[in-house]
């Protein structure tokens, strides 16, 4: 089992803290296997919805005592499912409402870079998901930076660093500008696309990136490891603490 493999690999360590995707059918069994010291859960997407007629719909209110963290915006849910930046605004409002932090998907196409339309594709993603919350709901959410060209579902070619930085740059300005400087400091920023046990540091030490979404490379517990390793690895460096 991959969770009993990746337990196994997995030190408890301070300061780093471990979130697992699983599919929703998994969900609930995982809750009362998983090692809390070491992992917490998030629910792969849900329905905006608390309540009503929306037949094989699992609600964020469903999900509320199962996991502390839910994926909204993912690129594939865009993409695949047609989920529009109004759809996604409602399922970042329905996770607050609920009390889970929302890990919103942010990214631009191939195209939409080749255009020079990455910094509005940004905007306008971040700001719609974000209207009518308060500067508190900001400051307990994450934003995932995921550029769909660099996806290995989508051609997976391999971002710059400099690349992610400057949008990364771009994210906590964008958060500034509707919620301030404090607020813009808080919110955390991962960083997601074809990310490995590799290339993962070369992405952890961008100024402003507090972690990785990782894809493809969660399915192997083995690179996962590394991954989570490598994130060990360069906080100690940075904070001189012991392991």
């Amino acid at each position: 089992m991959l969770l009993h493999r990746l337990q196994e690999r997995t030190r408890i360590q301070r300061g780093i803290e471990i979130v697992i995707a699983p599919s929703t059918l998994v969900l609930q069994p995982l809750s009362i296997q998983i090692d809390r010291r070491k992992f917490r859960l998030a629910a792969q997407n849900a329905f905006y919805k608390d309540e009503g007629a929306f037949t094989g719909e699992v609600s964020f209110s469903m999900l509320r005592d199962l996991v502390h963290y839910v994926i909204v915006g993912h690129s594939e849910r865009r993409i695949y499912f047609g989920e529009t930046l109004p759809m996604i605004r409602d399922k970042v409002q329905a996770a607050v409402r609920n009390e889970i932090a929302p890990i919103l998907c942010v990214g631009e196409t191939e195209q939409e870079r080749k255009d020079g339309h990455t910094k509005q594709v940004i905007h306008d993603q971040i700001t719609t998901a974000l209207s009518n919350l308060t500067s508190s709901d900001i400051s307990g959410m994450v934003i995932a930076y995921e550029p769909v060209w660099a996806i290995s579902t989508f051609g997976g070619q391999l971002a710059k660093p400099s690349q992610v930085a400057e949008v990364i740059a771009h994210i906590r300005s964008q958060v500034e500008q509707l919620y301030g400087a404090k607020v813009a400091a808080a919110v955390r920023v991962l960083y997601g696309g074809s990310v490995d046990e590799d290339t993962v540091r070369g992405y952890l030490e961008i100024e402003g990136c507090d972690g990785a979404l990782v894809g493809g490379a969660s399915l192997n517990p083995y690179k996962f490891a590394g991954i989570i390793d490598a994130a060990y690895r360069l906080r100690h460096e940075l904070t001189g603490e012991d392991e």
